[in-house]
């Protein structure tokens, strides 16, 4: 074995020791939750706002909407960072960014400027997102997730 491959197992080693452990990953799932319950906390407590918010993206009637949107989104980050059917969560996410990202998120049909530039940025990013919630799903089913 070369120095360089032995140096490289040993910061591979010394990361995952670091990386696997249930403090670093609740904080991981913690942050790639962080939206989903930011978002509906703000919607909580303005709701009037939420309900405005629907009614911009033609979501009728907009106050079941605005609850349905609440409930879903901290239900399903309580899957994730649980672990309670952790992969179905994650998968429920990753649709409902998937989603909410065409709805919301449709620069193409944008005036070239800051506007359109900012809603490519994020809706690439939400697409980013999505498929870190696939990823969560396929490593929690690999390692034996219980129905």
């Amino acid at each position: 074995m070369t120095y360089q491959t032995h140096t490289t197992n040993r910061v591979k080693s010394g990361l995952a020791g670091i990386i696997a452990t249930p403090a670093v990953r609740i904080v991981a799932l913690l942050a790639l939750c962080a939206a989903y319950i930011q978002g509906p906390l703000t919607k909580i407590f303005d709701f009037n706002g939420a309900m405005a918010e629907m009614d911009h993206f033609g979501l009728h009637p907009a106050a079941v909407f605005a609850v349905v949107v609440i409930v879903f989104e901290l239900t399903a980050s309580a899957m994730v960072i649980s672990g309670v059917l952790r992969w179905a969560g994650a998968l429920a996410l990753a649709d409902f960014t998937l989603i909410a990202t065409f709805i919301a998120l449709r620069f193409w049909e944008m005036a070239p400027g800051m506007d359109r530039m900012m809603a490519t940025n994020a809706f690439f990013e939400h697409l980013g997102l999505a498929g870190a919630f696939v990823l969560v799903a396929a490593f929690d089913i690999a390692k034996g997730a219980k129905c």
